[in-house]
C-alpha cells in the first residue's frame, strides 16, 4: 500500500490522496493492511449527513493502489447519491480488497477486514458486492455487526437489484419509444454474473432478444443455455445492433471509444460509474440521442435491499421500494429533456437536494 515515506515527502496539499479526497469532498479514507492475512483494502466515507454510509465491499485484482482509491472513492460518493435520491435514511460508502476473488478468499482475511469495519464505530455499514458473495459476509460479521446481506436475513440483493434495473429500463424505453414494453426489443447484457443473470431472466420472460457477454465463459454460456440468450464476445458487445445496452459488470464502459461503435438508443445498466468522465460522457450521449439512466439511480435495488434489513423492514417492502425506481428514471428523463441537461446533472441535482433539505431538519435547535 502507501508508504509512509512518500506522504512525509510531499506537501500535505498536494499529496494525491489528499488530492483525490478533496476532488470529492469525502469525509474519511481508511487504508487496511494485514501482512498476515494478506488484505489489502480500502475503506471510503463519503457523506453521513443522512445517516451511516451504507455500501458494499469489493473484491478486485487493480492494477495499482492508486487505481483503487479512485474507484472506491468514485463508488462511495455515487453511494452517498443512490441512497439520497431513494430516500433512504444512508449516507455513502464503499470499501474494496485488492485481491483476485477467486483465489485470494480466506475465513482469516475476511475477519481481519470486519475488524477494520468495526473500528469504524458503526459510521460505515457494509454488504456484498463484485466479487464478494453472502458467505463471505458471515466472516465480516464474526467481528463486526455493522454488516447486512447475510443469508437468512436480506440476503443476496441481486434479484432486487435487477428487478430495480428492469423497472428503470422500462421507464426510458416509455420515454424513448412512447412504450415501455420491452418486447421485441434488442438488449446486449454486459456481463452475466449475480445482477446480469437476473436482468436476463426478466427481459426473456417479456419476450425481448437479449445478447450476453461475460469474462467466465461457463457462466455466460449457462445463462445463454438457460434463457435463449445470444453470446457475443466481450469485445464485440459494442457493435451489436442494440436498442438498449445494459452494463452489468464494471465501470466506465461509456466512454469515447465506445461511444463511436455503440448503436443503441438507451444505456441503462446496473454497472456503477458507466460514463468514463460524467460531464464529457454525459453530454456526448445527450447530445447523440441516447437516453442515459443514472447509474446510481437505476441500480438502487441492492442498497434498498440492504436498508430493510438495517430498519428491519420487510422483503416485500424493497420490492415495491424497488418498483418506485421506474418513476424516479421516469422524471429523471423528462426533466432532462425539458431542461436540455444531461441526465446525470438531474440526477445530481435531485439527490443534492435532498441531502441539503434534510441536513437542515438535522442542524441543532
Amino acid at each position: 500500500m502507501f508508504e509512509v515515506k512518500d506522504i512525509k515527502e510531499t506537501n500535505l496539499a498536494e499529496n494525491p490522496v489528499v488530492a483525490q479526497m478533496s476532488k470529492y469532498n469525502h469525509e474519511q479514507i481508511l487504508f487496511c493492511n494485514d501482512n498476515a492475512t494478506g488484505l489489502k483494502a480500502i475503506i471510503a466515507v463519503h457523506n453521513t449527513i443522512l445517516g451511516p454510509a451504507l455500501g458494499g465491499t469489493r473484491m478486485w485484482m487493480y492494477n495499482n493502489e492508486m487505481e483503487a482509491l479512485n474507484d472506491v472513492l468514485r463508488l462511495s460518493r455515487g453511494m452517498t447519491y443512490k441512497n439520497a435520491i431513494s430516500g433512504l435514511n444512508l449516507g455513502g460508502g464503499k470499501a474494496v480488497i485488492i485481491g483476485n476473488s477467486r483465489v485470494d478468499k480466506s475465513e482469516a482475511l475476511f475477519r481481519r477486514f470486519g475488524k477494520f469495519v468495526n473500528s469504524l464505530g458503526g459510521k460505515y455499514i457494509t454488504a456484498e458486492d463484485v466479487g464478494i458473495n453472502p458467505i463471505d459476509m458471515t466472516w465480516v460479521n464474526m467481528e463486526t455487526n455493522h454488516v447486512v446481506g447475510l443469508p437468512g436475513k436480506s440476503g443476496d440483493p441481486s434479484p432486487v437489484t435487477a428487478y430495480g434495473v428492469y423497472m428503470g429500463m422500462k421507464a426510458a424505453a416509455k420515454v424513448q419509444f412512447g412504450s415501455d414494453s420491452l418486447t421485441g426489443k434488442k438488449v446486449a447484457v454486459q456481463g452475466a454474473g449475480h445482477v446480469g443473470e437476473y436482468l436476463v431472466e426478466y427481459l426473456a420472460k417479456e419476450g425481448a432478444k437479449v445478447y450476453i457477454c461475460d469474462i467466465q465463459e461457463d457462466t455466460v454460456n449457462r445463462v445463454a443455455k438457460q434463457y435463449g440468450a445470444n453470446v457475443v464476445g466481450i469485445d464485440d458487445i459494442y457493435d451489436v445492433d442494440m436498442d438498449i445496452y445494459a452494463p452489468c459488470a464494471l465501470g466506465a464502459t461509456v466512454n469515447d471509444e465506445t461511444l463511436k461503435r455503440l448503436k443503441c438508443s438507451i444505456i441503462a445498466g446496473s454497472a456503477n460509474n458507466q460514463l468514463q468522465d460524467e460531464a464529457k460522457h454525459g453530454k456526448i450521449v445527450m447530445d447523440k440521442g441516447i437516453i442515459y439512466a443514472p447509474d446510481f439511480a437505476i441500480n438502487a435495488g441492492g442498497v434498498i435491499n440492504c436498508y430493510c434489513e438495517v430498519a428491519s423492514l420487510s422483503p416485500e417492502w424493497s420490492m415495491q421500494k424497488s418498483e418506485e425506481i421506474y418513476q424516479t428514471i421516469y422524471n429523471i428523463v423528462s426533466r432532462s429533456r425539458e431542461a436540455n441537461i444531461p441526465t446525470y446533472l438531474i440526477a445530481n441535482q435531485m439527490a443534492e437536494e435532498r441531502i441539503e433539505s434534510i441536513g437542515k431538519v438535522k442542524l441543532p435547535l
